[in-house]
């Protein structure tokens, strides 16, 4: 048997198959728990939900929690395979139906669901993201001001801004230094050259598979493995996608720097401008192997060591 389960506010729409079973729960505590107590009873195979902002979390926490196999999909994978299968119409009901053919026909692997303190580390650096983004905008709008008035108030609104992300960034690291397995990946991440406070923070929230996966995993998870695009005779260029990119911003950050100041990528860089690659290219190169490294170093629990 095999769950899809559409995630909206208010309810919760629950498809079965191969039964075809359909029915709707409220989404809080008591139609939570009616959910959890009738799957227990039917002892699924598989559970699926979409991530939907936010709202599948406590819907997956409570299944997680009750020993019961779920797994949260990106909403972009259900929406191809619909595709796939010509079920152009969307309605919460339908959506629940596709995921539960999905669930069935894909049967995604099961992940281990974030705990309290990993969802709390991801929307702190989520949001430390994004008051840097407002910060930046702002920032652009007062250049192109000439109204004295005008300025002013931004400046005001950045100086809000400036100490919003000084109590954030205060909060990352209380959040990081109470928990010992968090600080020591912190710490050897960046014992990387390279490899600073926001980068090591950044993964340990949005890509907390680093050092349980291979490098081919890893590089696909972050978005960074080159894809073909071959037709018969015809050679594509090599081109990455996908994944996760607010990973491979910070990566890619990390990476002018480390290819200026870590011997290992600033010697595979140079190696690969000397081979005729362009920058851009043999800079994601450099971060496809900055990856590998810190995947590595997780992996085995060792520091970086100098050559």
């Amino acid at each position: 048997m095999f769950i899809g389960i559409d995630v909206s506010k208010n309810q919760l729409d629950v498809c079965t198959r191969p039964s075809g079973e359909a029915f709707v729960v409220a989404r809080d505590d008591k139609g939570l728990a009616d959910l959890v107590e009738q799957l227990r009873g039917a002892r699924p195979e598989l559970i699926v939900l979409e991530a939907t902002g936010g709202f599948e979390q406590v819907v997956a926490g409570a299944l997680a929690g009750a020993g019961l196999p779920v797994v949260v999909i990106n909403p972009r994978q259900i929406r191809d395979f619909a595709r796939a299968l010509g079920r152009l119409a969307k309605t919460d009901r339908i959506d629940a139906e596709v995921i539960a053919l999905f669930a069935g026909r894909v049967r995604p692997e099961l992940r281990p669901i974030p705990d309290e303190a990993a969802r709390e580390l991801d929307e702190l650096v989520t949001r430390r993201r994004q008051v840097i983004e407002m910060i930046v905008a702002e920032g652009n709008r007062a250049r192109r001001l000439d109204t004295r008035r005008i300025k002013k108030r931004i400046d005001r609104h950045l100086e809000v801004l400036q100490k919003e992300l000084t109590e954030i960034e205060r909060e990352l690291d209380d959040t990081i230094r109470n928990s010992p397995i968090w600080r020591e990946t912190e710490d050897l991440l960046k014992s990387v050259p390279g490899i600073g406070n926001a980068t090591a923070r950044t993964l340990l929230a949005e890509l907390p598979e680093i050092g349980s996966l291979d490098r081919r995993q890893i590089a696909a998870l972050a978005g960074l493995a080159p894809f073909n695009r071959d037709s018969g005779t015809f050679r594509g260029k090599r081109m990455i996608g996908g994944g996760r990119a607010s990973v491979r911003a910070v990566l890619y950050m990390a990476t002018l720097t480390a290819s200026r100041w870590n011997p290992v990528i600033k010697t595979f860089y140079k190696h690969l401008l000397a081979s005729g690659k362009a920058k851009k290219s043999a800079l994601v190169a450099c971060m496809r192997k900055l990856l590998t490294i810190l995947n590595a170093i997780v992996r085995d629990r060792t520091p970086w060591q100098p050559a």
